[in-house]
C-alpha cells in the first residue's frame, strides 16, 4: 500500500499476535471462510478511503469474508483518534460499532468530544456514553489492539491482514478481491 498514514518514530517489535486478536469488531458472517482484519485509525484519510471497497468486498462475498477491525489511533499525527476509539468502543458495546465508524469517517474534521456526542445523539445512542470517564473504561480495548499491532509491525493505517498475512497491495475492490484466497 502506497497511501496511508504513518506512525511517529520508534522501532516496531517482531509479530508475535495473530492479527484476528479476539475478533470483536465484525463485519460479515462471523464463521466466513476469510478474515480480512484491518488496524485502523479513525481520523486517518486512508482508512476512510478504504473503507467503502472493504464493505463492498463484504457484502458481494456472500458470506465468504468478514473484516475484523482493531483500533491503531496515530495519536501522533491525529489528535482526536483516541477518543474517536473510545467512542467507537463504547457504541459497539451498544450494538452500533459499524454505523459509529461509518458516521465518524464521514466527519474526519470534527472529532471533538461534542462532536462525538452530536453523533451518538445522531445515531440514537446516550451521547454521555461516548466520551469523557465513561467512554475511558475502553481503554484496555483500545490499548489491546494498539500493542497487538505493534507486535505485529503495523506502522500505518490502514494495515491489512488476509487471513494472517500482511496484504500489500492497492485499497480497490478489485485488487482486494484477487488477493482473496
Amino acid at each position: 500500500m502506497t497511501d496511508r498514514c504513518e506512525a511517529g518514530p520508534g522501532g516496531l517489535p517482531e509479530a508475535a499476535a495473530h492479527p484476528e486478536g479476539s475478533a470483536r469488531l465484525v463485519l460479515g458472517d462471523s464463521s466466513a471462510p476469510v478474515t480480512i482484519t484491518e488496524f485502523g485509525d479513525l481520523e486517518c484519510p486512508y482508512c476512510r478511503q478504504a473503507a467503502e471497497p472493504l464493505r463492498r468486498l463484504i457484502a458481494e462475498s456472500d458470506g465468504g469474508v468478514r473484516l475484523v477491525w482493531r483500533h491503531f489511533p496515530l495519536f501522533q499525527v491525529h489528535p482526536h483518534a483516541l477518543v474517536a476509539a473510545l467512542a467507537a468502543e463504547a457504541a459497539a458495546e451498544q450494538g452500533m460499532f459499524w454505523p459509529m465508524q461509518q458516521a465518524l469517517f464521514a466527519q474526519q474534521n470534527r472529532l471533538t468530544e461534542p462532536d462525538l456526542r452530536t453523533v451518538a445523539r445522531t445515531l440514537g445512542l446516550d451521547p454521555e456514553s461516548v466520551t469523557g470517564p465513561v467512554a475511558q473504561r475502553f481503554a484496555d480495548r483500545v490499548e489491546a489492539d494498539y500493542v497487538a499491532g505493534l507486535d505485529l509491525g503495523v506502522a500505518g493505517t490502514p494495515t491489512l491482514f488476509i487471513d494472517g498475512e500482511p496484504y500489500t497491495g492497492a485499497l480497490t475492490l478489485s485488487a482486494l478481491r484477487r488477493a482473496l484466497p
